[in-house]
């Protein structure tokens, strides 16, 4: 069992993110940067995976140099080994780009399932490994809870749905899989998995070594931080008067009629 694991690396939640007037981060050297939520996971549910059925764990990580620091974390915790897929402008990729990018590094790997987190915690696009299955005709599903192995060809996927409700799908591998938060517990990495690490290898391709261009067909135009607004409109007369204002902000403001 040969398992991709997407793994990005984010701005931490807890960072002080300035944004100047015109739409520029301005102190983006000064943040702290950190592995994407729902991407560990997705490491946490392919270790365990591995655990259970055998096989290899490869995490891959898009970006410049400092993605290093999160394709080691997978290391130390138990992946097998590392792919630094080298671009310096991650940021201005678009969800298919990346996808494209991606899909240009591992093509080769004859993998059975990639799994990543359902989105993340920056642009929340939720759409890589949608992209992905597309593009490697991969079956696919979102929301996972859960993942039992059926056989070599087969895995059961346990789906989150709205309002409290979950499904239970069988889907052909190989398959690509976005795993949703709260699926497992991440581990911690032991200081037995971190001086492993250090011998465990990291492949790097570039863009370039990977014949890909970018067509970039939707860029963020400004960054901000939303405007906190708040306005309390106080209804006075009698009640007839009261209740015909309150039907007409409904149905022509708030429009819940």
């Amino acid at each position: 069992m040969k398992i991709v694991v997407l793994v990005k690396q984010v701005f931490d939640k807890d960072s002080n993110i300035n944004v100047s007037g015109d739409g520029v981060l301005t102190n983006r050297e000064d943040l702290t940067l950190s592995t994407n939520e729902s991407d560990a996971y997705a490491l946490e549910e392919a270790l365990q995976i591995k655990e259970k059925n055998g096989g290899e764990v490869i995490v891959v990580s898009v970006g410049n140099d400092s993605v290093l620091t999160v394709i080691k974390d997978g290391l130390a915790k138990g992946a097998d080994r590392g792919l630094h897929v080298k671009i310096d402008n991650e940021e201005s990729l678009d969800a298919l780009d990346l996808a494209k990018l991606i899909h240009a590094s591992i093509k080769d790997e004859n993998i059975d399932m990639v799994l990543s987190g359902l989105q993340s915690d920056d642009k929340g696009n939720g759409q890589t490994g949608i992209l992905l299955a597309e593009l490697m005709n991969l079956s696919h599903a979102s929301l996972v809870m859960g993942t039992e192995i059926q056989d070599d060809n087969s895995i059961r996927v346990k789906r989150e749905l709205e309002g409290g409700w979950f499904q239970w799908t069988d889907l052909s591998l190989p398959t690509s899989l976005t795993i949703q938060s709260g699926i497992n517990k991440p581990r911690y990495s032991s200081l037995r998995g971190i001086m492993m690490m250090k011998k465990k290898p990291i492949d790097v391709k570039s863009a370039e070594d990977l014949g890909f261009t970018a067509l970039q067909k939707s860029k963020v135009m400004k960054m901000y931080i939303p405007e906190k607004t708040k306005e309390t409109v106080y209804i006075e007369g009698s009640v007839n008067e009261i209740v015909d204002q309150l039907m007409d902000k409904f149905a022509n403001e708030i429009k819940i009629f």
